[in-house]
Formats: C-alpha cells, sequence, structure tokens
C-alpha cells in the first residue's frame, strides 16, 4: 500500500523513529526496549515490528537518519580555504566540525554507543555518510600537509582526530570538569602538536 491509500502508516513509522532516537540516544541500543520504543510513539510493539524486522534495523534507521541531517556549511569550508596558515587552517577545520558535529548531541550519543554496542557491520554505513565529509574536509588541509607545515601523516588522520575531540570532549569534561579540558582546549593542545613552527 502506498502511503496515500494509509496516511497512518508513514505517520506511526515517524513516531517510532522519534521516540527510538531519543530513547537510543539517551540510554543506548542495549537500555532500551522495542517495548519502551513503543510506548514513546504511541504505538503497540507489533507495528514496531511491522516496520523494522528486528530492533536491530530500528537502530539502523535512525542512525541513517541522523546521519542523513549532517550538513557542512559552504561559508566555513571557505574560511579553511583562507586561511593563512596551517595554524589557522587547523583551527577553522575544528570550527567547521564543532559547528557540524557539537549541537547534534543525539547523533554524538549514538555514534557513541553505536561504537560500544554495535558489531563492525554498521561501519559501512558511518563511512557512507561521514566518509564524504572527512574526506571534503581533508582535500581543504591537503596542502598544508603537503608543504610539511601540519605535522601529522595525512590531512584526512587530522580529520579524524579533530572529530575524536569531539566526540569524546563530554566524557573527558566530565571526569574532570574545570580542569580545562573543553573542546576548544583539547583543540588547541592538538593544534599545538599538528602545527609545525
Amino acid at each position: 500500500m502506498s502511503k496515500t491509500q494509509n496516511p497512518g502508516k508513514g505517520e506511526a513509522e515517524a513516531r517510532i523513529l522519534s521516540s527510538a532516537a531519543g530513547m537510543f540516544a539517551n540510554f543506548g541500543y542495549n537500555g532500551v526496549s522495542t517495548r519502551d520504543i513503543a510506548s514513546g510513539a504511541g504505538v503497540n510493539e507489533v507495528t514496531i515490528y511491522r516496520h523494522f524486522p528486528r530492533k536491530r534495523d530500528l537502530y539502523v534507521a535512525v542512525l541513517d537518519a541522523e546521519l542523513q541531517q549532517v550538513k557542512l556549511r559552504g561559508d566555513l569550508l571557505a574560511r579553511i580555504a583562507e586561511a593563512q596558515d596551517a595554524r589557522m587552517a587547523v583551527a577553522r577545520t575544528f570550527e567547521l566540525i564543532a559547528a557540524t558535529l557539537q549541537n547534534r548531541q543525539d547523533l554524538l550519543r549514538l555514534m557513541q554507543y553505536c561504537s560500544l554496542e554495535m558489531g563492525e557491520d554498521i561501519d559501512p554505513l558511518l563511512r557512507r555518510h561521514l566518509g564524504e565529509l572527512v574526506e571534503v574536509i581533508a582535500r581543504y588541509l591537503d596542502p598544508w600537509v603537503s608543504k610539511g607545515e601540519l605535522r601529522c601523516p595525512s590531512a584526512k588522520t587530522l580529520v579524524l582526530s579533530l572529530i575524536a575531540i569531539i566526540l569524546s570532549h563530554r566524557s573527558l569534561h566530565r571526569l574532570f570538569a574545570g580542569d580545562g579540558s573543553s573542546p576548544e582546549a583539547l583543540f588547541k593542545a592538538y593544534a599545538e602538536l599538528s602545527a609545525s613552527e
């Protein structure tokens, strides 16, 4: 049946995805039951299984939907291209990654839970969505790496390191609150290591 013939079907699926996204982001894959998700979505558990045969399929659908929302800001990419030196290029790259991911706390938590609780079969999904983002940003840093002005094996490695700072800063900050472990402080320490004098 098409969605026009059964308008409630698309609506129910959207409610399921919304409920699951919030719950998976807050409690992880193992911390949520399909019964919890069904209750939050206002549907019965059978409805979930009609749309998503396995709980894992639902998690993958949630992660896929969240990853599809990740977009790079062109104005921030342009700022990287206009950088006058390697240190400025790295700072602007961090600014772009932070602006892209930091305001997407549910996505960051989903990715963290995914790395802890899901198998490697999820990796192609993450690579498909985030790989392009990494490749695009790395192209802006390649000239600085080629000139030897950034001490890192590749621009892609640098971009992945900056993403790791964004992904890990909350847990590090919680452990070491008040001692300068903000993402900016972590970035500054990293930038000092990676930029040549």
